[in-house]
């Protein structure tokens, strides 16, 4: 078969025998993601026509103001994990606390838990720039049987199942990995099906585009002020372009496809950082490695950290490994 042609229900089902564990589940979960992704991607596409920009006039535990686009999405991707039955367990960016999944058919026998931060950049959607949804696959650590734990969630990024996340554009696109390379799967609104646009997905090794977000430069540690000057001094192969839209899936997505690094450091302002490392950074490092890139805090491997707390939150520097190299020695020095 033509690979423009396959959809990603086929794509999962070929590629089955790679879920060591999976009798089925990761696959239906996954497809429990597809659905809610084409639900939403309806409604972001009307977001001008109908009542969904804007405010809700509530915020998360981070204390940030969510958006309605924020709530919804969060419901939509909830509604389709809890309703198949196929987790035990959901934690979202949205959420003060994680979700145990009770279910008809006793959830605490599934195996797998869902973390995922449903509407990255939402408060970018009122002026129609991309938007996106970053998830994270895990298998559970307590005993099947029992109510998820803590614990299930508190999981280093290495040992992550699958990890994907979706880009809502000119075109809507699912990019997932299942730890045998990154796929991306581009939406055709006239059927509705996703079809296998982007195979096997790399960085290139090096790239000419870094994203920051250069209003923080004065907050900035010492070692990312350098390694600024450094992308934008007047060298053979630089002055880099500067790209930032403000949406990291978007920035992510399109720094993996031409070459570049997305950097958001800690600064004064926020000394952890202000990604949070189990909804955006470890998907996100998941993918990268997959792709042949490279996502560290600065110091040290991020699918390495151990998280303490469900919220946390780290320093993030991924995308082409050469130029995350250059930046470590920059925060070295």
């Amino acid at each position: 078969m033509n690979k423009k042609h396959i959809t990603l229900g086929e794509f999962i089902i070929d590629n089955q025998k790679h879920f060591k564990y999976s009798s089925g589940e990761l696959s239906r979960l996954i497809n429990s993601i597809r659905l809610a992704a084409k639900i939403v991607n309806h409604k972001v596409n009307k977001a001008g026509l109908v009542d969904i920009l804007g405010a809700a006039g509530e915020t998360n535990i981070q204390g940030e103001d969510q958006q309605k686009l924020d709530i919804y999405a969060n419901e939509v991707f909830k509604s389709a994990l809890i309703n198949r039955e196929i987790v035990c367990g959901i934690a979202s960016e949205e959420e003060d606390d994680f979700i145990i999944i009770q279910g008809k058919n006793n959830a605490h026998n599934n195996k797998y838990i869902v973390l995922m931060d449903p509407l990255d950049g939402s408060s970018n959607i009122d002026v129609n720039v991309s938007v996106g949804t970053i998830f994270s696959i895990y298998r559970r650590v307590t005993p099947l049987g029992m109510p998820v734990k803590k614990e299930d969630f508190l999981q280093k990024g290495s040992e992550q199942v699958a990890a994907g996340y979706i880009v809502y554009g000119t075109s809507t696109m699912l990019v997932y990995t299942a730890g045998h390379g990154v796929n991306g799967f581009t939406l055709n609104p006239a059927i509705g099906s996703f079809y296998l646009s982007h195979p096997n997905m790399q960085f290139p090794k090096t790239g000419n585009i870094f994203s920051i977000n250069e209003g923080n430069y004065a907050h900035f540690p010492q070692g990312v002020k350098n390694y600024i000057k450094y992308c934008q001094a007047e060298e053979e192969d630089r002055p880099y372009t500067f790209r930032y839209i403000g949406s990291m899936v978007s920035d992510f997505h399109r720094n993996m496809i031409r070459g570049g690094i997305y950097i958001y450091p800690s600064s004064s302002k926020a000394p952890k950082g202000k990604l949070r490392l189990l909804y955006e950074c470890n998907p996100i490092a998941f993918i990268t490695e997959q792709a042949g890139g490279k996502a560290t805090d600065g110091h040290q491997r991020i699918m390495d950290i151990q998280p303490t707390e469900l919220h946390e939150r780290v320093p993030i520097f991924c995308g082409s490994i050469k130029m995350v190299e250059k930046a470590e020695s920059f925060m070295k020095e």
